[in-house]
């Protein structure tokens, strides 16, 4: 992957994670209570900007710790839920209770961009083992 090809991917990413907050928006707005539109933009761009920093992680270690890649991608991918508990658990869980809604403010952006990265890491894994 050439620093081209990583923006291109780090691209990928938000253009997929937009798409997919304009729909989670629209769904959102037709809830009576939905969720703050602060806290879906926020709740995207945490993940927009983790799912790139792994990415670009990854890149930097690609020589490295070529053997050990998915294990640093499966450690990175536990690390977005400690984030979770760290700048939206506390917020969600107030009134003691985390709704769907409030969940899904977090796991829906979370899936999305972890899927995303998932298709772009596995190109790029494949493209390591065919460049032996």
């Amino acid at each position: 992957m050439t620093s081209k090809k990583l923006i291109t991917n780090c691209l990928t990413v938000v253009f997929v994670a937009t798409i997919a907050f304009f729909i989670h928006y629209l769904i959102n707005a037709s809830i009576s209570n939905g969720i703050d539109l602060d806290k879906l933009i926020y709740s995207y761009w945490i993940n927009i900007l983790l799912a790139c920093g792994v990415i670009i992680l990854l890149f930097i270690l690609r020589k490295k710790l070529k053997d050990q890649l998915g294990f640093v991608f499966m450690a990175t991918s536990m690390l977005k839920f400690v984030f979770f508990f760290f700048l939206f658990y506390p917020e969600y869980n107030e009134d003691g209770n985390i709704s769907r809604l409030e969940f899904s403010t977090f796991f829906i952006p979370y899936v999305i961009c972890l899927v995303t990265e998932s298709i772009i890491l596995s190109k790029f894994l494949n493209s390591l083992d065919n460049s032996n």
